[in-house]
């Protein structure tokens, strides 16, 4: 039914809604019933000017011919403000004397003027969308029947239907004024965003109300969203560990995956918009710029950011956002401190320069001091007293305000001095959020004396809160759903502004910062989960972290407390968040510098970790220093600890395995070897751990027949103590399939792996990371054995889009795919995209390896691939020889890495006329695989059908002909006939050699 079509017999009408700023969800709703009855209606946004009389604003709605509907709430009468008894008395004149021109619904709880009764509002709160209807019909006179019709077929959101999804957004501040023209820009800027691209950043100094500007946009437009969700960004870990959170409300698979899978499910689910259409993301104090590409989604919904950093301007639409203006700032002080005259609260808002913050502080203080506003204004003026700034954030604030903190500090100090013992507390803490309910989880022993109050007195702490919040000192944090609703509840947190945490720490006595901040290292050790391998215990880890270093903890010399904090390293090592948690790792080595004794088991502990996450973010050379200055203090010590020296034998194998320093690598993977055969026998996990090391180490030095021998004695140990699909036993089937296809029998590995993918998926979940590298693995198996080239392009191309997605462009993980995907393009005949990708493979390997690695080497034979199929030959063999040069030199002329870029190079030198050296060198690959190899090995033949071709090109027919006939009839034995090798060999087309990037 269109606007101008009412039901049958009906006349069609005409109305003007009228709303304040924050009550537009209630007036688009009016809106669109009456026009799905058929009828006009116009909206219309009424906030006048304080200086305008009531009576003429409303005379200039009745211009329109329209029956006036005013959409009510409490607020509705706090317009201006007005003096007193403005609305009583232009209720009981004017509009009495013009009531069949207005009409009204009442939007709220709270109780409205008694002279509102004038305009008979319906009671539209606390109700379901299909009475709200009703009785917006009855009070306007029209009929009801329709309705029925209608009900359940609406293509909007009833205002009073929260989201679906509710990410714990700060509560509405009551006292929130103005903005109206900035958040009806920032609505129309989102909306009319370019599909996809629905991000902006509201950019400002510290103090001027970005967080309750996005806060009120949230209120205040959800209804248009189904999910709406608060990530706090300040700290890398937090911002990913929340995003991440998502996944679990929009009931996304999340199983074990780390955040970076988490997040990448998250941003899939809200580009394609399943299972939600309309979202608003929101990340509150994104100032570093990192994660960019990984964490902003897009889509169908949108995406707010509050920052200081003007950088955002180059990647989302910035708004710059800037202090009140008089007729705000003043209306502003008026509602919070009502004493105050217009010219009082004009004197006051110059003087504090219009700064929200400021403003907030210097009305509760005003609303509550018994203090004339002349004195107020005199004492802030001297500046007597008020705390030093760091720079930035003297030039940010004026300098006025901070006298009224310490105004204020006092008044606290004389009313309620327990306030100001959850003030000192606060500053022990970071800030930003502040878990303040660990505070009452502490016992009686653990506090001093004088807060022992805060576990016995529920109501001192509930006032102590409460006078903070009045003074605008903190907000009150939204319980977290799923926490207990327990006023003293362990999950009982508040907000405090990072420029309020430094003022008024500095405000602090110091002698008395020092026993709070034990209190609050205390609160944070009882708080420590104990498992940081547990993904359920992640996010509360990546809250913990960010009051280590405000609490003191990392210098601590409680046993406790220093647990805490290589727990909050085992978190960042499970979870992924090594940069991070190489960061802090620095910071605690340190702080426990001279503090710990080297031997001490949380030192080993903490080198153990921080050496796991340089080598896994790709800072090898700084890991390699670590274990190895640590094996040479163990080796050093009179009798020593052999369990630690095999886990630092083994974790000094892991760096040179990536260093591609494999031969060493293998000799310190078995001393780790030998001493967990000897503490804790054969079949220990350790030890098989230990083994399963050793077998990736034997399959870089292309010892694959006896990294198959260690792999499938290791799965059958774990098939008889595990169960048959622990995470455990499925990852060595992995390893027993890689093996198989490196050993060449495709089709045996193939099988192995589809199986053992099944049962990950049914296991793990098909998000899981060890999920998606099985994943590849089978589509390298069905591709070896000859399977489906569209499938396994599709999943190449899918994992390659996740793993970007999860880790970034530079990630090792991220390069293999890339490299994997480049040569299928290839296959492809996609070779601009392959080129593009087998490049940036390269760089990144180069970068993030060196040049004189392995897999830095081999990597340029791929690109000649390309160049040969462009045309390029002399460029083709130019990489050719220089990856078989470099291989040579770093693993030796037998290694099947270097047979592979030798393939490769007689194919670039037969092509480019140097019939001989290709004859020459295709013999010497030929007979070195199949002494490594074996010789049935699909190197090894194609090496021997690379010999047949070069003998042909130098017209030695009869032996060319016998080497291809062997290798054809092997094979047809091994492969089979219609095996691509197989077909290939047959059509006389050139063999060669992908390089395939292995890291262990």
């Amino acid at each position: 039914m269109s606007p101008q079509q009412a039901p049958s017999g009906e006349e069609t009408r005409d109305y003007l809604v009228v709303f304040p700023g924050f009550q537009r969800h209630w007036a688009t709703w009016v809106l669109r019933i009456l026009e799905s009855h058929g009828h006009r209606a116009t909206m219309y946004r009424w906030d006048p000017p304080r200086e305008k009389p009531l009576q003429g604003a409303l005379s200039d709605l009745l211009l329109a011919e329209a029956q006036v509907v005013l959409v009510l709430s409490q607020w509705f009468f706090q317009l201006g403000p007005r003096p007193e008894g403005d609305w009583d008395d232009v209720l009981r004149g004017f509009v009495r004397e013009h009531k069949d021109r207005f009409a009204a619904v009442n939007v709220s709880s709270g109780a409205l003027p008694p002279a509102a009764g004038v305009v008979r509002p319906a009671e539209l709160w606390g109700i379901d969308a299909g009475e709200a209807e009703r009785r917006l019909l009855t009070r306007l006179e029209l009929p009801t029947e329709a309705q029925r019709a209608l009900a359940g077929r609406r293509p909007f959101r009833y205002p009073s239907d929260p989201p679906e999804v509710w990410g714990d957004v700060p509560r509405r501040n009551p006292a929130f004024t103005g903005r109206d023209e900035l958040l009806g820009d920032l609505g129309k800027r989102l909306t009319d965003a370019q599909a996809g691209a629905a991000v902006c950043a509201l950019v400002g100094m510290p103090g001027i109300g970005k967080t309750q500007i996005v806060a009120e946009y949230a209120h205040r437009y959800s209804a248009e969203y189904d999910v709406v969700w608060w990530v706090n960004a300040e700290s890398p870990a937090q911002r990913r560990e929340r995003f991440g959170q998502l996944a679990t409300r929009l009931d996304l698979p999340t199983d074990t995956s780390g955040p970076g899978e988490r997040i990448r499910a998250v941003r899939e689910a809200l580009r394609i918009g399943a299972p939600y259409l309309h979202w608003l993301i929101i990340f509150d104090g994104w100032d570093d710029l990192r994660d960019l590409d990984t964490l902003v989604p897009v889509g169908s919904g949108h995406v707010l950011v509050t920052a200081r950093n003007r950088q955002w301007g180059q990647h989302a639409d910035m708004i710059e956002v800037s202090g009140f203006n008089r007729a705000e700032s003043t209306g502003f002080l008026m509602r919070r401190a009502r004493r105050i005259t217009s010219i009082e609260a004009e004197r006051v808002a110059d003087r504090l320069e219009h700064v929200p913050l400021a403003l907030s502080q210097a009305a509760a203080y005003l609303d509550g001091a018994d203090i004339a506003v002349e004195d107020y204004l005199r004492q802030t003026e001297s500046g007597y007293g008020a705390p030093e700034l760091a720079e930035e954030e003297a030039t940010s604030y004026p300098a006025s305000s901070l006298m009224s903190w310490s105004l204020l500090i006092n008044q606290l100090r004389q009313e309620n001095p327990r306030a100001v013992d959850l003030l000192a507390l606060c500053t022990g803490f970071a800030s930003g959020r502040i878990p303040l309910g660990l505070v009452r989880q502490l016992p009686d022993r653990d506090l001093p004396e004088g807060l022992r109050w805060l576990g016995r007195d529920p109501a001192a702490w509930s006032k102590a809160l409460e006078a903070l919040a009045n003074f605008s000192v903190v907000t009150l944090e939204p319980m977290d759903r799923t926490a207990a609703e327990e006023p003293d509840s362990v999950e009982i947190a508040v907000r405090m502004h990072r420029l309020v945490h430094s003022i008024v720490n500095r405000l602090l006595a110091p002698e008395g910062r020092e026993v709070h901040r034990r209190v609050v290292r205390r609160a944070l050790a009882e708080a420590d989960p104990g498992h940081p391998q547990n993904v359920a215990d992640w996010p509360r880890y990546a809250d913990l972290m960010l009051h280590l270093e405000p609490s003191g903890a990392l210098r601590s010399t409680n046993r406790r407390i220093q647990h805490l904090v290589v727990n909050c390293l085992g978190y960042c090592m499970h979870s992924g968040e090594y940069a991070l948690g190489a960061a802090l790792a620095a910071q605690v080595r340190e702080a426990w510098h001279g503090m710990l004794d080297p031997g001490d088991p949380l030192w080993f502990k903490l080198t153990q970790r921080q050496s796991r996450m340089l080598r896994d973010g790709g800072r090898l050379s700084e890991s390699y220093a670590l274990d190895e200055a640590q094996l040479a203090r163990l080796q050093a010590e009179e009798t020593p600890n052999e369990a630690e020296l095999a886990s630092t034998h083994s974790a000094l194998a892991a760096d040179l395995r990536r260093l591609g320093r494999y031969t060493e690598a293998l000799e310190h993977q078995e001393r780790a070897l030998a001493y967990a055969e000897r503490l804790y026998g054969p079949d220990d996990q350790f030890t098989l751990s230990m083994r399963g090391n050793r077998a990736v180490t034997l399959r870089l030095l292309g010892r694959y027949a006896e990294a198959y021998e260690t792999d499938v004695q290791e799965l059958r140990v774990l098939e008889v103590v595990l169960p048959p699909r622990d995470r455990k036993t499925l990852l060595v089937s992995n390893n027993v399939a890689f093996d198989l296809r490196l050993l060449g029998r495709f089709q045996e590995a193939l099988t192995r792996q589809q199986q053992g993918t099944k049962l990950q998926v049914q296991t793990l979940g098909r998000d899981h990371v060890q999920t998606l590298l099985a994943s590849r693995q089978l589509a390298l198996c069905q591709y070896r054995a000859g399977g489906a080239r569209d499938e396994t392009g599709a999943v190449l191309g899918s994992l390659l889009d996740r793993f970007r997605r999860a880790h970034g462009r530079r990630a090792w993980q991220t390069l293999i795919l890339t490299n994997d995907y480049s040569c299928y393009l290839r296959e492809q005949g996609q070779l601009d995209d392959a080129l593009a990708l087998a490049k940036e493979a390269e760089e990144g390997f180069r970068a993030l390896l060196g040049t004189t690695h392995p897999v830095s080497t081999g990597l340029p034979s791929n690109i000649g691939l390309i160049l040969r199929l462009m045309g390029d030959r002399s460029g083709a063999l130019n990489l050719f020889e220089q990856s078989l040069a470099g291989m040579r030199a770093l693993l030796g002329e037998r290694h099947p890495w270097t047979l592979g870029c030798a393939l490769n190079a007689t194919m670039g030198r037969n092509a480019s006329g140097r019939l001989r050296e290709a004859a020459d060198l295709s013999r010497r690959t030929m007979t070195l695989a199949r002494e490594v190899l074996g010789e049935d090995h699909p190197l090894t033949l194609s090496a021997t059908t690379a010999v047949a071709a070069d003998l042909r090109a130098l017209q030695e027919l009869e032996e060319a002909t016998t080497y291809e006939e062997e290798a054809l009839q092997r094979l047809n034995r091994t492969m089979g006939a219609q095996h691509p090798h197989t077909v290939d060999a047959r059509k006389r087309v050139r063999p060669y050699w992908d390089f395939e990037a292995n890291l262990g």
